[in-house]
């Protein structure tokens, strides 16, 4: 499959991306593509630095006529984000990504397909081995850990880098020039129950919400896709109301930055109400399913018996985890008043875990405006310490301020507009760079960021357009050639 990806053209882009796909690349799990990295760079006989954190820096100079320009930093991360369908055998700690062309576009078999930031990663790897691109003295900054975190960007400490100029090479739609974007924080909510032996004359069954199409929590948040948790707590909500459903166990979502895709509850109910019981919520499930069909044509939600459980939640922390879940705000918060059709302030719920008497409830709020990124997250942590919970912040980072008075930002608009006859989109984006982080050590580094068509980033569905990496790929070397002069 992957031999059919190597002869795509650019051919320089997209045989390093596959190179780099074959390489285990998990957030937090990244030693393999670092050793990989810097393997790479040797091998160049470049200037290959990793830093105390496992950033790797590979410097090149410039190429012959170019020694006038100023430096410059091309960056993108080098984690990706590792999704897969339930039916889809996968280990994403021993395996590459298994990649197919699909018309005009490149996907992978059940999994994510690490466009994100991999064909960032591959356009510098191409330049860096390259003999015929003429480009300024670079310095390559790939970071790790940008998916879960952001802890690359902020170990990277200053002076480690000389670039006036940083390309940021982590936007997903080609036609945009991104100046700006969000910041964010993770939000736990957690506590202890205490279970209760399941009482005589109940009987078990699991409710299964699957077969949404997840995605992007920060670019995708304002799209009205389903949130496996949020559904799977209004049937909990309905099945407690009307037949004193008791929770047994929940398993719903995944990482913090994918809308979760799917959620599994083991619940009881009294025998006596079962038939009445299937009935409700087959209606109820019809009724969701109508509301979602346009933009979930695939949610399944499948309610069936299974072995009763021994032990269920206590009552009133069942209550109130309910309730709370309910109230916990998913989506868009509020709008930008300052930038059209910006997300400025989301939430999240990205993650339940119900068993063996503890919860865990896990979110990513996200903001372009500190004050009220804040002002979500103490939304949110008032909504589950009514309930008992204890609170958690972590994992906080800074949006990226736009510039628009960026001198990158001239070259890459006007070179646009000169190329395709059309101006770009110059926009901020609500998911999160690492161009905020990166500025704090290096306040008065130029920042743009900009890349190919990726779509479904964070999904089993993330794909990445042929035909638009090379309209990118030409971008990029047109850019080389028009960096400033010192």
């Amino acid at each position: 499959m992957n031999s059919e990806i190597r002869n795509l053209e650019p051919k320089v882009l997209w045989n390093k991306f596959a190179d780099l796909n074959a390489v285990p690349r998990a957030s937090k799990k990244e030693e393999q593509v670092i050793a990989f990295m810097k393997d790479f760079g040797k091998k160049l006989n470049l200037e290959t630095i990793e830093d105390e954190v496992g950033n790797v820096i590979i410097k090149k100079p410039a190429t012959s006529g170019m020694e006038d320009r100023v430096t410059i930093v091309m960056q993108s991360h080098l984690d990706m984000v590792h999704q897969k369908n339930a039916d889809t055998n996968f280990d994403f700690a021993t395996q590459g990504i298994e990649m197919f062309v699909d018309g005009d576009w490149v996907r992978a078999k059940g999994t994510t397909l690490g466009a994100d930031n991999g064909l960032g990663v591959a356009t510098i790897m191409a330049i860096l081995e390259s003999t015929d691109i003429p480009h300024p003295a670079i310095e390559a900054l790939f970071t790790i850990d940008e998916e879960t975190g952001m802890t690359g960007a902020m170990g990277l400490k200053g002076g480690l880098l000389e670039g006036e100029i940083l390309l940021n090479l982590d936007t997903e739609e080609d036609d945009e020039i991104g100046v700006g974007c969000a910041g964010g924080v993770d939000v736990t909510a957690t506590r202890t129950y205490n279970e209760e032996e399941t009482p005589e004359f109940k009987t078990g069954f699991s409710i299964v919400v699957r077969g949404l199409q997840g995605g992007h929590s920060g670019m995708q948040i304002h799209e009205g896709l389903g949130n496996a948790n949020k559904l799977m707590n209004r049937l909990l909500f309905d099945g407690f109301e009307n037949f004193g459903l008791r929770i047994s166990e929940i398993d719903g979502g995944s990482l913090r930055n994918a809308i979760p895709r799917e959620s599994k509850a083991i619940v009881a109910i009294d025998a006596i109400h079962e038939e009445a019981f299937v009935t409700e919520m087959a209606d109820y499930v019809k009724e969701i399913k109508t509301e979602l069909k346009t933009m979930e044509p695939d949610l399944e939600i499948e309610v069936s018996k299974t072995e009763t459980p021994k032990k269920i939640m206590d009552l009133g922390v069942q209550e109130g985890l309910t309730r709370a879940l309910y109230a916990a705000l998913n989506g868009v918060y509020r709008m930008s008043a300052d930038i059209p059709d910006l997300v400025e302030t989301s939430n999240n719920v990205a993650r339940v875990i119900v068993k063996d008497g503890q919860i865990e409830i896990a979110c990513l709020t996200r903001s372009s405006v500190e004050s009220a990124k804040w002002d979500l997250a103490n939304m949110l942590r008032a909504t589950f310490e009514l309930t008992g919970c204890e609170v958690e912040f972590s994992g906080d980072y800074p949006g990226w301020e736009p510039n628009m008075d960026s001198a990158i930002l001239k070259v890459l608009d006007n070179l646009y507009q000169k190329m395709n006859g059309e101006k770009a989109h110059v926009a901020a984006c609500h998911a999160g760079l690492e161009c905020g982080i990166l500025g704090q050590n290096y306040p008065d580094m130029d920042m743009i960021s900009f890349g190919p068509n990726i779509k479904g980033a964070h999904s089993p569905d993330e794909r990445a357009q042929i035909s638009s990496a090379q309209k990118y790929w030409k971008f990029v070397l047109e850019i080389l050639k028009q960096i400033p002069k010192k």
